[in-house]
């Protein structure tokens, strides 16, 4: 899939929310393993698999590591005022934002703040630095301010659709096989 290109999605049946499911509690699943839990043969699961990459639907997987494993002992979210609001500096802005090693995570929000994003530093000194050096400094930036993450809880997993409100499983041309439930 070339860059900013996609193909149209195809709708997602029960089978397709099933098997979406499981990867969002593992996704270190084999085709097989993922085959036996929902009825169908490994080939058709790595079709239904290629598809919902080719359609972004599965966007990556990635490792959950622990920020304090690699020296970094502190979380903390910027919330950041732009003074433009033209689309060009706010798009600018969000990509340069993410390429910035410490930062997990940008947001465009509504409300008194432009933008909020989720920092990971070592140490309150460190975070100092990032502040003055990577975002105050930066042209259209007016206000910015801090909060320290105390604890942070995350869910991983989006909510799935109920079985009744999902598709029923369709043949496709990937060779995917109807399967009984």
């Amino acid at each position: 899939m070339i860059f900013g290109q996609m193909r149209a999605q195809t709708p997602l049946d029960r089978t397709d929310v099933a098997i979406l499911g499981l990867l969002q509690n593992n996704a270190r699943l084999s085709n097989k393993e993922i085959a036996a839990a929902v009825g169908l043969a490994p080939s058709s699961v790595h079709e239904r698999l290629k598809r919902l990459r080719e359609d972004a639907v599965l966007r990556g997987a990635h490792a959950d590591v622990d920020p304090k494993a690699l020296g970094f002992g502190l979380e903390a979210l910027f919330m950041i005022e732009l003074s433009k609001h033209e689309r060009g500096v706010v798009d600018e802005f969000m990509r340069d934002v993410v390429e910035i090693p410490e930062v997990r995570s940008a947001f465009l929000v509504t409300g008194r703040y432009d933008l909020v994003v989720h920092v990971v530093v070592r140490d309150t000194g460190h975070l100092k630095d990032l502040a003055l050096d990577r975002f105050t400094s930066r042209p259209g930036v007016t206000r910015i301010e801090t909060s320290i993450v105390f604890e942070a809880r995350q869910r991983h997993g989006l909510p799935l659709p109920a079985a009744d409100t999902a598709t029923a499983p369709t043949s496709r041309n990937s060779g995917a096989t109807r399967a009984s439930r």
